[in-house]
């Protein structure tokens, strides 16, 4: 009977693991067929290099450069941010901080990614944007950088996490043999433990780069929305997110706009999904290289 029930929930198991991956072909499937029309009004070069994106005016255009550029400016902007935040948070826990400052500190910071990224967004709108806009004396304050010191702020829980976990991989013997040639608590900390964990800090921050490129609602909130070039961080953009969310509800079904607004997010999931395997294949070359292999 009891291997009966084995046999059950390991299919079942087996199930929903696949029922994973058929949703993941689906969704591919799906941007393939909605995205691929517009290839035939033109070409993949002039729709990624162009820079001009007017879907609607006559004749329209489907140049996607301005939003591939302001997406990495806000990508950019945020892990300038969200890295020293989101690994010095993951060293100073594991390493400095005592049991008491660590049961306080960490659930802050996982209380901060469980936040709704609407809300990170009116804090954007109505605190942080004017508080630039008066700073920086800038016509507006709904600009990059704006949007990258709100998603530098969102993407730093999920670095400061994982760069913890790949921190406590590190075994303790490394520091053990650190302060037994005299090294020093510092020295220990940037001449082991962190080129030990390098690999898997970096993994934390790949997948923080795809927590904020992948931003929608905060950033059709605070980015300011102008599809140009951005000439500098001060600039109002419209991320490839924020032109989805912002314009799928004006485009007509199986209309040129709606087939490009495919395309972007097409092109926006094999950008993540590059970013994902790159984690995890240094995510297991770390494993690896620690004898520490699942």
């Amino acid at each position: 009977m009891n291997k009966k029930k084995e046999r059950i929930i390991k299919y079942l198991f087996t199930m929903l693991a696949f029922a994973s991956l058929a949703f993941l072909v689906g969704i591919v499937l799906v941007l393939f067929k909605e995205a691929l029309p517009i290839f035939t009004k033109v070409s993949p070069k002039d729709f990624l290099l162009g820079q001009s994106w007017y879907p609607t005016a006559e004749p329209a255009e489907f140049g996607i450069l301005p939003l591939i550029l302001a997406s990495l400016l806000v990508t950019l902007g945020a892990l300038v941010i969200c890295v020293p935040l989101g690994v010095g948070s993951a060293l100073y826990l594991h390493e400095l901080a005592g049991p008491r400052q660590r049961a306080v500190l960490k659930p802050v910071i996982e209380i901060l990614a469980s936040v709704p990224s609407i809300v990170y967004g009116f804090f954007g709108m109505a605190i942080l944007a004017p508080m630039l806009q008066n700073s920086f004396n800038l016509p507006i304050g709904l600009c990059a950088l704006t949007t990258s010191i709100i998603l530098g702020v969102m993407a730093t829980p999920t670095v400061a996490s994982i760069a913890e976990d790949a921190l406590s991989y590190v075994p303790r013997s490394f520091r053990e043999a650190s302060f037994a040639v005299g090294a020093d608590r510092w020295q220990t900390l940037t001449k082991v433990i962190i080129p030990a964990a390098g690999s898997g800090i970096s993994t934390a921050i790949i997948l923080g780069m795809s927590r904020a490129i992948g931003e929608t609602m905060t950033v059709l909130m605070v980015a300011g929305g102008s599809a140009v070039i951005p000439s500098s961080i001060f600039d109002p953009v419209r991320p490839m997110t924020a032109a989805i969310a912002a314009e799928m509800g004006e485009a007509s079904v199986g209309s040129d706009h709606y087939n490009a607004l495919f395309a972007i997010a097409l092109i926006l999931f094999l950008i993540t999904f590059v970013f994902n395997i790159a984690a995890e294949l240094i995510s297991r070359r770390f494993r690896l290289k620690l004898g520490l292999s699942r």
